[in-house]
């Protein structure tokens, strides 16, 4: 670093921003958030105007999201700020609760395995308590700069409060991006789906507006992707729908490792059929044309997209599949005072963040040091030759994420002065196991129906760890 780094900016007070701000320990900690809450993108959001949705939405580039305004709470005089996130009605975790939880709070484990979202908000609001006073509420970043400072090159942090729309700005010597990338929907441009649209106004949707199913009742409907949200919000729609529900992907299996009856598995859409050819009549890559469909939600994910970061050069997002000049997910290469927290996905989330947080803080505090700018570009460069320049690149599955987070650990360890201040611990070869049988885990989670709120762990669900394993 080219100065000494006393004073940061963390954009967000979700989990990664909050994260970030207790690992670190610098003069200054301040940390915008555009909402009213903690939590980031698991508040829950019951409007859902997917009207504003764009078909197809192939552009990463997007100006700020407008909030939406909602009656306050607690006898605040102002309404609050609310901004759409993918939360639905019946969404539960993926995770089971003991890896997902933060590692200095194990509440989250006196909830059900597989914690619903009305939970996990609870948790990460009681988790921010500790941090709480650093954190600017209603206060949007619509830009962030390089600038001289008194001869010093800083990080110009513009941002607006969103109640009285008074704008500020303020130096900084580093800041760390941790507002997530669940903004901007992927829907992709498919032949003939502009006119369809058109035709058929409010048929194709997106998994961020999706919130019960009950607007699918009676319905014939297409769930495109295979994700785990993509799969579950295709099991809650089986229930109210017309059977099959067609499943639609390129390729591979689903990630819960099985088929089911009410479920009928397609390959990609390849064409948007004209109302003069058929009835909402969709053409699959086999050949196969279904017509009369009724419903089509894309689950098919989220660009990066920084739109306050916009202004950097060389540029930080080009197609929105990955955030361009990184180091190891983490650094920006060509000013690694800059870092985002949590760009990785198919993860375990918070602990990911918490190491890559132990990271940043003691790089920024001087007591680690980074590779030369050649190097990390290099790093770069063989990343994009084992995994490709677009999604794959930031995609840790397979327990890569595991072995990275590892990693992290490992290297905020061999920090100077040592044990001033927190690590999170290493995953062990438990959670290594559990986490290679959680799809088997959630099956018999789900099937225990309203039985399941009661199991606190996989050893209730017949899942023990071998023993004379290693820890």
């Amino acid at each position: 670093m080219s100065h000494k780094i006393l004073r940061i900016a963390v954009i967000g007070a979700g989990p990664a921003g909050v994260a970030t701000a207790k690992y670190g320990l610098f003069q200054t900690i301040d940390i915008f958030e555009q909402r009213a809450s903690t939590g980031g993108v698991w508040n829950y959001t019951s409007h859902a105007p997917a009207h504003e949705l764009s078909v197809p939405q192939v552009n990463p580039h997007q100006p700020l999201e407008e909030p939406k305004w909602a009656d306050s709470s607690g006898g605040r005089q102002h309404p609050d700020a609310i901004f759409v996130t993918p939360m639905y009605d019946r969404l539960e975790s993926n995770i089971p609760n003991h890896l997902m939880r933060h590692t200095d709070d194990a509440a989250l484990e006196e909830q059900p395995l597989f914690a619903g979202h009305q939970s996990v908000l609870q948790y990460l609001n009681r988790y921010a308590e500790e941090v709480r006073h650093l954190i600017r509420f209603h206060t949007q970043v619509y830009d962030i700069r390089r600038e001289d400072d008194d001869g010093q090159d800083r990080w110009l942090v513009c941002t607006k409060d969103l109640v009285s729309n008074k704008a500020s700005e303020r130096y900084y010597d580093a800041v760390a991006v941790a507002s997530g990338h669940h903004y901007v929907p992927i829907l992709p441009d498919i032949s003939g789906i502009r006119l369809w649209n058109k035709a058929y106004p409010n048929v194709i949707s997106h998994s961020k507006y999706y919130r019960i199913p009950d607007m699918f009742k009676h319905k014939k409907v297409v769930v495109v992707g295979n994700s785990a949200s993509g799969l579950d919000i295709a099991t809650q729609i089986s229930l109210v729908s017309k059977h099959p529900v067609l499943n639609s992907k390129r390729s591979g299996v689903p990630e819960s490792g099985r088929t089911d009856a009410w479920k009928q598995e397609m390959p990609e859409i390849v064409e948007f059929l004209p109302p003069s050819h058929a009835r909402q009549a969709i053409r699959f890559a086999d050949g196969q044309v279904v017509s009369e469909v009724e419903a089509i939600v894309f689950c098919t994910g989220y660009y990066y997209s920084f739109p306050f970061l916009s202004s950097l050069e060389p540029r930080l997002v080009v197609t929105g599949d990955r955030v361009e000049n990184t180091y190891e997910h983490l650094f920006w290469t060509p000013h690694p005072s800059l870092a985002f927290v949590g760009l990785p996905y198919k993860i375990i989330p918070f602990r990911t963040c918490e190491g890559q947080a132990a990271v940043i803080a003691r790089i920024w505090s001087g007591r680690l040091a980074l590779p030369s700018e050649l190097n990390m570009k290099t790093w770069e460069s063989e990343r994009i030759a084992s995994r490709g320049a677009g999604k794959k690149f930031h995609e840790l599955g397979n327990l890569e994420d595991f072995r990275y987070h590892n990693e992290m650990v490992e290297w905020a360890l061999q920090a100077r002065p040592k044990d001033i201040d927190r690590v999170p611990p290493k995953w062990s070869k438990r959670d290594e196991w559990v986490r290679r049988n959680i799809p088997a885990i959630k099956r018999a989670f789900a099937e225990k129906g309203e039985g399941r709120y009661r199991i606190r762990s996989e050893d209730e669900l017949g899942f023990e760890y071998p023993s004379g394993a290693n820890a």
